[in-house]
């Protein structure tokens, strides 16, 4: 019988995609750059180096509150969070704590029943990235480029209860950040980056955990389901055995498929928070706020709901498809150039699906030109494919035994002289599906 239930809130950073850094002119194009050569003296933290906000940025952090239903504030101020790290260059981050442009917002997610619920979002608000560390053997190099750059970090309440909900919700904030154009949201370059603060307390308990485990900048989907449902094992067997668990921050080890210790998780007050001295107080008015609502486009969740309405796409395409907001408009844009083609959505949609063109290069119009192609060389081979399979499975009756016998390396040989005997350009799938079925 299940003794445990799961109680988590994620922490999502989203690099912004402005052209400056948040305090200083440096470029905030970094990735793949040479180290250290996009530096000044305010992002390097050297003394009497002065900042300035960028107002972009600031602009992006309202834009994505607006898209996670917050309440936007009229004012905010920056303070210090005071640490010693080796990546963070001043000793410490400016950020926002009391004061948050965007809070009590909420996303509608998916359970692992299929159930749909709500996940409160507790605060987005404004702070700089910090350095990268390279671990080499015993050698650790910091790199300052990225140090600066304009994050806005999205914490919601401790509303999770299953991987799937936060695989959903990581995945739709993805592309909120990418529909709405404030980041690129790629967690392969480190634009998105996912902790998740996870704890487990006896069913029915309603008090929270008087603990947290915090599992630090994650950049992948899947490590990050991978990752709790290790970090929830784990626990639930501390637990069983009358163990004590305590405050503390891992980190996920790929390769071994474990968490492990990094620190003691510190507290609020372990930062010293004050305000930044050298930042004035940041004044919006409420006409801004609502012209920045203004220019936000369609989101994705109703990109989904009017692609299976108007398209009549299923779940599966729909969903595929609004990921990315340049996906969702080429799309559109296919199904534009292909009236009076007779190629329906459907068939538009599963084709960008599986053929994964490249978008920018490949012209719609040109898209369509494709599908019509393989659409024709499959109705042209049609009419004999079945007498031609025949005749080749009579004609290599040995072949057909090895693959009876379970060797697919035959296949592609049996395939080859499908096509040779056409004598013509056919699709590849549609020759394996003919001889899988005539081969009882």
């Amino acid at each position: 019988m299940k003794q445990y239930e799961t109680v988590i809130g994620l922490e999502v950073h989203v690099e912004l995609s402005t052209k400056s850094k948040m305090f200083c002119s440096c470029s905030a194009d970094y990735f793949g750059k040479e180290p250290n050569t996009h530096t000044c003296p305010v992002c390097l933290g050297l003394p009497g180096a002065l900042p300035y906000i960028n107002k972009e940025a600031i602009e992006s952090c309202i834009k994505i509150g607006h898209a996670l239903n917050c309440n936007i504030k009229t004012q905010s101020v920056f303070e210090r969070k005071n640490y010693f790290y080796p990546d963070l260059a001043k000793g410490y981050q400016i950020s926002q704590y009391r004061w948050p442009l965007c809070v009590s917002g909420k996303i509608e997610v998916v359970s692992a029943d299929g159930t749909k619920k709500d996940i409160r979002i507790n605060r987005a608000h404004q702070e700089e990235d910090t350095g990268k560390l390279s671990h080499r053997g015993r050698e650790t190099l910091i790199d300052f480029n990225r140090s600066g750059v304009p994050l806005v970090e999205i914490v919601t309440e401790p509303d999770f209860t299953d991987t799937v909900q936060i695989r959903d919700y990581a995945k739709k904030l993805q592309a909120i950040m990418r529909s709405i154009g404030v980041s690129n949201a790629d967690m392969e370059r480190g634009d998105m980056r996912l902790e998740a603060n996870v704890s487990i307390r006896g069913i029915g308990q309603k008090e929270l955990p008087n603990y947290r485990v915090e599992l630090k900048n994650i950049n992948s989907f899947r490590f990050m389901v991978a990752a709790v449902e290790y970090e929830i094992q784990r626990q639930s067997k501390l637990l069983s055995k009358g163990e004590r668990l305590h405050q503390e921050t891992r980190g996920w080890n790929e390769d071994k498929k474990i968490t492990y210790l990094q620190r003691s998780k510190e507290e609020a007050h372990d930062y010293r928070y004050f305000p930044e001295p050298d930042l004035p107080p940041i004044f919006i008015s409420p006409e801004e706020i609502e012209k920045l609502k203004g220019g936000i486009t369609e989101l994705p969740a109703a990109t989904l709901e009017r692609f299976k309405k108007d398209y009549q796409l299923g779940e599966y395409e729909a969903e595929i498809l609004t990921r990315d907001k340049k996906l969702a408009d080429y799309f559109e844009q296919v199904i534009l150039a292909s009236e009076n083609t007779g190629i329906g959505a459907k068939k538009v949609a599963n084709e960008i699906i599986n053929k994964k063109p490249d978008i920018e290069k490949v012209l719609p119009a040109d898209f369509v030109n494709q599908i019509h192609s393989s659409q024709q060389v499959f109705a042209i081979g049609k009419a004999e494919l079945e007498t031609i399979v025949k005749q080749v499975l009579e004609e290599n009756s040995k072949a057909v035994e090895d693959y009876k016998k379970g060797k697919e390396s035959v296949k592609m040989f049996l395939v080859g002289q499908v096509i040779r005997m056409v004598g013509k350009k056919i699709d590849t799938n549609k020759v394996k599906e003919a001889i899988k079925k005539s081969i009882k």
